[in-house]
């Protein structure tokens, strides 16, 4: 399960950053996830839990923003986002094309976190 190591790397960040702007504590973390990334969120999340024990972010609540699956058709150049539930992109959903290029949905960032 790589999500342990990710929410290490997102725990060591965020209370880094936390000490070195003063503060005691972080309350939340925000991210965003694209669908490609994968990242299974409910194994990120447990993991975050897990490990934020102990630490100043031991009540910290992660929230996750769901990033779809994007991009361009190289034919007919509209740019398509997917529904939730396709986590494949095999045709343009416009025109057919199999000739794409994919924008977006490989996100993984840290947004922003509350603080006290």
């Amino acid at each position: 399960m790589h999500e342990a190591s990710i929410a290490m790397s997102i725990l060591d960040t965020v209370i880094s950053l936390c000490q070195k702007g003063g503060h005691e504590r972080v309350v939340r973390v925000r991210l965003r996830i694209g669908r490609l990334a994968g990242i299974v969120p409910d194994a990120l999340e447990f993991a975050f839990d897990a490990a934020k024990n102990e630490t100043i972010a031991h009540g910290a609540e992660l929230v996750i923003d769901h990033v779809p699956i994007g991009g361009t058709c190289q034919a007919c150049k509209k740019e398509f986002a997917l529904p939730e539930e396709s986590l494949y992109v095999f045709l343009c959903p416009s025109c057919g094309s199999q000739s794409f290029v994919i924008s977006q949905g490989r996100e993984m960032e840290i947004v922003d976190m509350d603080v006290e």
